[in-house]
């Protein structure tokens, strides 16, 4: 910067900057890279020079940017230059778009990527007949858009040795026919009965992958994130290398924290290399505006309501409202959680945990608990992802054990995997409640929003709508019967508190509140320009914003 003069200057607009007392402003100044000025357009303009670029408002609205507090985006990036179904959602368009895949790509020996749905299946079971009728030769592996199954057809199964005597491992099942025989998916840990045998992706395909998330994530306004998963689980192959890598190359503009996945069944003992994980990227050079920071240990308590591996207080109903014998799974012992969760907590990470079901929950916040009194309050910020079950008795112990509660908003409507795959196995009283945004913000507890894209859209604004609303956001793909009706609105939130969790709390949780988050004076220049201020159009509108310019570092990475 020459003299006083900025970089950057923003003028003519609506800037809510998501300070403390949730400001507002009409200009912005950037001067190597961070904000320089917040104010009037009068008195930013005095910091116009020669080589300033100025760019006219004309009325927008100004933000931070956006951070996803938990995304898989080296999975959906691969899924993106892989064979993608998320635009899809029959069984004629998956088939379509797998034979067009399959037909530009003669050579590649696995067809892989997923984003299939699984409410177009009945039970959400697809079967491996119907892959094998467009792909009899070659081993096809998908995952679906949650990424806890996935549809292989016959020659996958084949050459990973599974068939009707192959039991089902421990925290999984296989899908079987009338016969025994298996059907084509494979649910949770059932996966990596055929997942060891597909072609691991090359250290340039995951950085490409890496590249196209990024591109398309800061084209929805997103600036940072938390990768939800970083290590060897099943569909999400490890991107700790490809992260590191892409930084190196100046490649890297996204501001990231990884997760480390926690391993099932291997203990305490793998701490070491976590903490060995957490130096390596400490260490790393930055050459570009984007950084990487493992910081945090991603712990999967339990499964999905969908395929009832939710772990629950009370059993499942049968399709005739009848108790089942099953009540879901948690993925590790809850004493062992207790004494795994102390032992990071006192290594100084952050615990990131997925808990869907309402023991899972009560699971989680009882290993938070427990390092707590061992640890003291400490400073990990451990939050807790999904929340889609919780029971009534649990939502003040999030704010009495400062755990921070990580919203996926878009769920909390009434979509097909809704209507037809949970509300009819909860019973009424457990599905009043799913997703309690509004009761747990009432009672205290610090929220931050993620979209987990690829499982969902990357969409803040589709999931503030949702938030806000509690109703299927206008041209989410996946609406079904009821989408205009809200669900549970006595969980709605406002739309400052939406905003506020999708990025200053957001922020909060990437132990970076102080550099990002909001628009102030000295902070890094990480903002969103949308073509209209929220505030200012009816609540269920909120979807229908764009975004027309995204920020980073005081340069303009992507523009409408």
């Amino acid at each position: 910067m020459g003299g006083n003069a900025a970089d950057l200057v923003l003028r003519g607009g609506q800037a809510y900057l998501v300070d403390a007392a949730r400001s507002w402003a009409e200009a912005v100044a950037v001067a190597d890279g961070r904000i320089a000025a917040v104010g009037t357009d009068a008195g930013v303009s005095a910091l116009i020079g020669p080589e300033t670029e100025v760019i006219d408002l004309a009325g927008r609205m100004l933000l931070p940017g956006f951070i996803d507090a938990h995304i898989h985006a080296s999975a959906g990036g691969l899924a993106r230059i892989r064979c993608d179904l998320s635009e899809a959602h029959s069984l004629g368009d998956y088939l379509a778009t797998v034979r067009g895949y399959a037909e530009r790509n003669p050579g590649v020996p696995w067809i892989t990527g997923g984003g299939w749905s699984m409410d177009v299946f009945p039970g959400g079971v697809p079967s491996r007949e119907d892959l094998d009728r467009v792909i009899p030769d070659r081993p096809v592996f998908l995952a679906n858009r949650d990424l806890h199954a996935a549809w292989v057809n016959s020659r996958a199964l084949a050459l990973a040795g599974v068939n009707g005597s192959t039991p089902d491992p421990a925290d999984g099942r296989i899908e079987r026919d009338a016969g025994g025989e298996p059907s084509g998916t494979l649910q949770e840990g059932a996966m990596g009965l055929v997942e060891r045998v597909v072609p691991r992706p090359g250290l340039d395909e995951q950085v490409s992958g890496i590249r196209e998330a990024q591109r398309y994530l800061h084209a929805l306004g997103i600036t940072g994130w938390q990768e939800a998963i970083v290590g060897d689980y099943a569909v999400v192959p490890d991107c700790f290398e490809a992260y590191l890598e892409a930084e190196r190359r100046g490649l890297l503009t996204a501001r990231v924290v990884g997760a480390l996945w926690w391993q099932r069944g291997t203990g305490i003992g793998q701490l070491d290399g976590l903490v060995d994980r957490r130096s390596r990227t400490a260490e790393a050079g930055r050459p570009g505006p984007g950084s990487f920071r493992a910081t945090s240990v991603k712990i999967m308590q339990d499964g999905v309501c969908e395929n009832f591996t939710a772990s629950m207080l009370t059993p499942y109903l049968d399709p005739h409202g009848q108790a089942t014998a099953g009540a879901g799974a948690s993925y590790f012992d809850p004493e062992d959680l207790k004494a795994a969760v102390t032992a990071i907590d006192a290594r100084g990470f952050q615990v990131h945990f997925h808990a869907i079901g309402d023991r899972a929950v009560r699971e989680t916040l009882d290993a938070v608990e427990a390092a707590r009194t061992a640890n003291g309050p400490g400073r990990g910020r451990h939050h807790i992802s999904h929340l889609q079950v919780v029971h009534p008795d649990d939502l003040p112990r999030f704010r009495a054990l400062s755990v921070i509660a990580n919203c996926q908003p878009l769920w909390a409507c009434y979509e097909p995997q809704m209507t037809e795959l949970t509300l009819p196995f909860l019973g009424q009283e457990r599905a009043g409640w799913q997703y309690p945004f509004g009761s747990l913000s009432r009672s205290g507890a610090q929220l931050c929003f993620g979209s987990d894209w690829p499982v969902s859209s990357a969409n803040p604004l589709w999931e503030m709508h949702t938030a806000v609303n509690r109703t299927v956001a206008p041209g989410y793909p996946y609406a079904g019967p009821g989408a205009g009706e809200p669900f549970l609105p006595s969980e709605r939130i406002d739309l400052a508190t939406a905003l506020a969790a999708f990025t200053i709390g957001s922020a909060y949780v990437n132990h970076a509140e102080l550099e990002t988050g909001s628009i102030e004076v000295g902070k890094q220049a990480d903002l969103v320009v949308l073509d209209r201020n929220l505030f200012g159009e009816p609540a269920d509108e909120i979807a229908l914003a764009q975004v027309d310019l995204t920020i980073v570092n005081g340069a303009v990475i992507h523009a409408r």
